[in-house]
Parts: structure tokens; C-alpha cells; sequence
């Protein structure tokens, strides 16, 4: 009798615990989305609104001002300007930080250690160490001003990062997979492209997430690089469009969620494939 009361207890208090976790992970995530269901709500409100009941739910859904910041606060066209500077900025670095990581974790060079270390350094040093070096560089070679003082840069400071979780992972494929594609006729650009890359899409995915929202996010770069109002993204312009219409909380609850909105879309997308490039090293 008293060892099934024990089981029973320690059934209980399991419960118990498994409860008090569910309950704490949910008080967290309402915590953390909140703010951007607030925002989204407020958007769809007047700011006479917001400011006599900021907490309460939309009487009507008023969609004025998202199209009130899509056309006259530009947001259309820092959008496209994003999405131009962004997209290639992504493509290249999951390219060259796929190709450089198969290279590290599948060949032996004499200075393959050394030249993956000095890759990694790149980790260390800060964008503002480099910013005005790389503002000389970028005016006198004639980029300033346009995409390519973004994209070239951005993709650059991706590179030790992305290099560095493409190596992890390539490195715990079996050798025995690229093995049996070359007795299968296989040359070693083949072995990458058709039986390496499919297996390293958990981390293709968690890299393209990664890379998508720093560069969508960036600031400072594009403010000191891309001087032009015409292909000035979405950071820039919010920072712009917030200083014209600061009383308007509504219009600038409008603007923010026309940002956030393609990050959310790239996560979602790439969630259960960003995850699982995440917990792969901790599960092998």
C-alpha cells in the first residue's frame, strides 16, 4: 500500500510540475507578445483612440492608416528598397558561408585551421571599428549611394558567422553519404549540391532566418553608406517618418507593423526548420 501511495504522490507532484512549467512558458509568452499585439491593435485604431482607451479593442477595423504609411509616408518604397538590399544580401551569404563550410569540415589544406580562425576573427571585431575605413573604401571604388554599399558589406560581415554554423553542421554529416555518391559517379560539386546541401537545410534555414533579420534590421550601415532619400529601407525611413508625424501613435503603430511583417512571415516559413538547425549539434 504504501509504495502505490508513493507512486501516486510522485505522479501528483510530476503533475504538479509539468502544470507550474505550461503555466510559466505561457505567462512568458503573453509577456513577450503583448507589445506586438498592441501595436498591431493600435494600428487599426484612430489616435484619439488609442490615447482615450490605449488597452481596449478596436470598435471597427480602420485599415487608413496602413495605406496612409504605405503611400504617403513611402513606406512602399522603403519596403522594395529593403527587400532589394536584403534578399541578395541573404542568398549570398548562405552561398559562400555553404560552400566555405563544406570546404573547412570536408577537405584538409595545410592552412585550413589557421584560415578558419582567421575567418572567426571577424566575430570579435565590431562594425564601428571598421565603419569609417569602409566608407573611404566604398566612396572611392564609386558605391556609395547605391544597393552595392550595402550588399557588398553586409555580406561580408555575415560570412565568419555563417561559415562558423555551416562548418558545425556539415562537419557531423556521415563522410559514409559523399562517400557513396562518388562510387556512384559522383564529383565533389555534385556531392555538395545534391546530397550535402538537402541534409544541411536545418541550418540553411537557421542562417537565412538570422542573416534575413539582421539585415532587414540594420541602421547604421544603410544611414552612413546609402545617402540617397530613393533607395533609403525601412529602418531609415521609420526613423524619418516617426519625426514628421510623432503625435500620430496610430499612423506610427502602422508604419512598425509593416516592418515586422516580412520577418514574421521568415520565421514562420522557416520555424521548424530553424529550430531543428538550432538543436542539432545539442542532440548528436
Amino acid at each position: 500500500m504504501s509504495a502505490i501511495a508513493s507512486r501516486h504522490g510522485m505522479a501528483g507532484t510530476s503533475g504538479v510540475t509539468a502544470t507550474s512549467k505550461y503555466a510559466l512558458l505561457i505567462a512568458f509568452t503573453i509577456f513577450a507578445l503583448f507589445p506586438l499585439i498592441w501595436m498591431w491593435v493600435a494600428a487599426l485604431r484612430s489616435s484619439s483612440e488609442v490615447y482615450a482607451t490605449p488597452f481596449s479593442l478596436p470598435n471597427k477595423l480602420d485599415f487608413g492608416n496602413i495605406a496612409k504609411a504605405w503611400t504617403v509616408g513611402r513606406f512602399g518604397q522603403y519596403f522594395l528598397n529593403s527587400i532589394i538590399i536584403t534578399v541578395p544580401t541573404v542568398i549570398g551569404v548562405v552561398i559562400l558561408s555553404s560552400l566555405a563550410g563544406y570546404g573547412i569540415a570536408r577537405f584538409r589544406f595545410p592552412i585550413r585551421k589557421a584560415g578558419f580562425y582567421l575567418l572567426l576573427l571577424g566575430l570579435m571585431v565590431p562594425f564601428q571599428s571598421i565603419m569609417i575605413p569602409l566608407y573611404y573604401q566604398l566612396r572611392d571604388m564609386g558605391l556609395l549611394g547605391t544597393f552595392w554599399a550595402f550588399i557588398l558589406p553586409a555580406t561580408a560581415l555575415g560570412l565568419p558567422f555563417g561559415t562558423f554554423l555551416m562548418q558545425s553542421f556539415f562537419a557531423g554529416l556521415p563522410n559514409e553519404l559523399a562517400e557513396a555518391a562518388r562510387i556512384d559517379g559522383c564529383n565533389e560539386l555534385e556531392v555538395f549540391a545534391r546530397v550535402m546541401m538537402p541534409l544541411a537545410w536545418p541550418a540553411i534555414s537557421s542562417l537565412t532566418v538570422f542573416q534575413f533579420v539582421w539585415s532587414w534590421n540594420a541602421f547604421l550601415m544603410p544611414l552612413l553608406y546609402l545617402q540617397s532619400e530613393s533607395i533609403r529601407p525601412i529602418p531609415l525611413g521609420m526613423m524619418f517618418f516617426t519625426g514628421r508625424y510623432t503625435q500620430d501613435i496610430s499612423l506610427i503603430a502602422a508604419g512598425v507593423s509593416i516592418a515586422t511583417i516580412p520577418v514574421i512571415i521568415i520565421y514562420l516559413i522557416f520555424q521548424r526548420q530553424f529550430v531543428r538547425g538550432l538543436t542539432a549539434g545539442a542532440l548528436k
